[in-house]
């Protein structure tokens, strides 16, 4: 029977964090987009227990104003990690009008829900490879299991810590690393509507996270619609389709 050890997958991440630099930049920073939730404060932390809090640098990104910015601040302080605040609403504003100025069509609700994640981590590689940086991706794996993600804005990263990890175990790691339970517990919502994830989704994380680890789902349309979402996002978690051209590669790739 699966059990999550809390202790132990801490310190493998951690480990795994400090391999990655060493191979793919050993002398360059962690770089994080902070929203003050779960994800991205654990991401954080754990980026600060791996390559000390020196080397762990925070984006935050409201657009606008932001009702929640505090925590992102308790999360940076906590840390004790350097940080900027970058906002995106100028940024957001001038390319809708631009879109609305040059499109033919009417701008769908999905795309004001996605561009400014994708805004923000466009934001965050430029921060990052303006200071020798690799950014971290904050994704979790009960997101992803149902495309609760954009793709190439928040589902973007150069190193990703908790996508092989549900919500619960998430927070469970957060613990470990002794952060706010305001931050671990944090309820995310959407920032358009004050809906909760768990509103949108229609179904709980608990749920979710029980069907992923252990196949039970008893309520059979709650299932159903986990099923579909999977479905359907499912291309968010693979590698972009390329054509198979047949043509020798005689390069050196080691």
């Amino acid at each position: 029977m699966y059990r999550f050890d809390a202790e132990r997958t801490t310190g493998e991440i951690v480990r795994w964090i400090r391999d990655f630099f060493e191979n793919n930049g050993k002398d360059c920073n962690a770089v994080v987009a902070i929203s003050g939730g779960k994800d991205s404060s654990v991401t954080a932390a754990l980026c600060v227990a791996a390559l000390g809090a020196d080397r762990v640098f925070g984006v935050l990104l409201p657009q606008g104003e932001q009702g929640d910015i505090d925590k992102s601040y308790l999360l940076v302080n906590h840390l004790g990690i350097a940080h900027t605040t970058i906002n995106i609403k100028d940024m957001y504003d001038a390319a809708i009008a631009e879109m609305e100025k040059n499109l033919d069509v009417e701008i769908s609700k999905q795309t004001t829900i996605n561009l400014p994640a994708r805004i923000r981590m466009a934001m965050t590689y430029a921060v990052s490879q303006s200071m020798n940086g690799r950014v971290a991706n904050t994704g979790n794996l009960s997101e992803d299991w149902v495309g609760y993600s954009t793709r190439y804005g928040d589902g973007a990263g150069d190193f990703s810590p908790l996508s092989k990890l549900t919500v619960q175990e998430v927070k469970a790691v957060g613990r470990v690393l002794g952060l706010p339970e305001e931050l671990v517990e944090k309820v995310p919502i959407d920032g358009l509507t004050g809906l909760t994830d768990e509103d949108n989704l229609g179904f709980t994380y608990a749920v979710l996270d029980e069907y992923i680890r252990t196949g039970v789902c008893e309520d059979e349309d709650v299932k159903a619609l986990i099923d579909n979402k999977h479905r359907w996002n499912k291309f968010k978690l693979e590698l972009m389709p390329s054509f198979p051209f047949d043509a020798p590669i005689k390069a050196c790739d080691e």
